[in-house]
């Protein structure tokens, strides 16, 4: 049977994609009042205030990587999860694997969105081609290095209040009605560059996002919070000024993710090289 591949909801892949390739995702969760909603399983209504988020636990995964080593055959499962600088999954995932043994691997994607969706994807397109769990393990480790994720809000409370960004690079971005651009460095976000006006920094956000992808096939990806207008200029953008993209996603962020970066956000992923299983080192069998 083939390699396995687990991630979590904040990977933003599409239930259809994730039927297709057989990939296992873990919900992480939304904490309102005394209700706990798992992202991608129950409905979590719109407009909640006060809301919290947690990661996927040592006990849940446990179970989904068991579940997942059995359907392999004993082949391996290869998770694939949110930064450990943006949530505990990763670390929870590292517990689980120690006690299911070596036919369970670990990567932490040093991001989020499709910037941990892609390695996914590759992973399970490794695995599906019949690749052995070191060679699985290598593609998702290769492509997650590969991704550059930036995203551009409208105010960065949010992120604030969550703890997923500074306070005094939250009070930079909101004195004078900045609208920053922010990218993920070393599994962190950070702020990458400031500007007065929404329109200014959504043309930032393409400039950034067309240097990152550089002259080569590239994946893309297009995130939105409650933004689909917005999402789907960018990404006309970006198809227009990257010729070689290989793979373009546009989709909604999850309630986890949008809990944190708020309204109105907009997020891209550029992966050089794509995600398939054609371009280099997927590793030894």
């Amino acid at each position: 049977m083939p390699v396995v591949v687990v991630t979590d909801s904040s990977s933003c892949l599409s239930p259809e994609l994730v039927d297709r390739m057989g990939i296992r995702v873990v919900p992480l969760h939304v904490l309102h009042d005394d209700r706990d909603y798992r992202e991608g399983v129950d409905e979590v209504p719109r407009g909640l205030s006060g809301v919290t988020t947690s990661g996927a636990s040592r006990g849940e995964l446990v179970d989904v990587y068991a579940a997942a080593l059995a359907d392999s055959g004993g082949d391996g499962v290869l998770a694939v999860h949110i930064s450990r600088q943006l949530s505990g999954t990763w670390d929870a995932g590292r517990q689980a694997a120690q006690e299911l043994g070596e036919q369970v691997r670990v990567v932490d994607s040093a991001s989020a969105g499709m910037g941990l969706g892609f390695p996914a994807l590759a992973a399970a397109r490794v695995a599906r081609a019949g690749r052995s769990l070191e060679a699985v393990y290598q593609k998702a480790v290769e492509v997650a290095a590969r991704g550059r994720t930036l995203i551009v809000v409208d105010r960065l409370d949010h992120l604030r209040r969550g703890g997923r960004i500074g306070t005094a690079a939250a009070l930079l971005g909101t004195a004078l009605a900045m609208k920053p651009v922010l990218h993920v460095v070393d599994g962190r976000l950070v702020l990458r560059e400031k500007t007065r006006t929404a329109t200014k920094s959504l043309a930032k956000l393409v400039d950034a996002a067309v240097e990152q992808a550089g002259a080569g096939p590239v994946a893309v990806a297009v995130h939105h919070s409650h933004a689909p207008e917005r999402a789907d200029e960018v990404a006309a953008q970006l198809k227009e000024r990257i010729p070689a993209v290989s793979e373009l996603v546009v989709t909604e962020i999850g309630s986890v993710l949008g809990t944190h970066v708020g309204p109105g956000a907009v997020g891209v992923v550029v992966c050089p090289g794509g995600a398939d299983v054609e371009d280099s080192s997927t590793g030894p069998d």
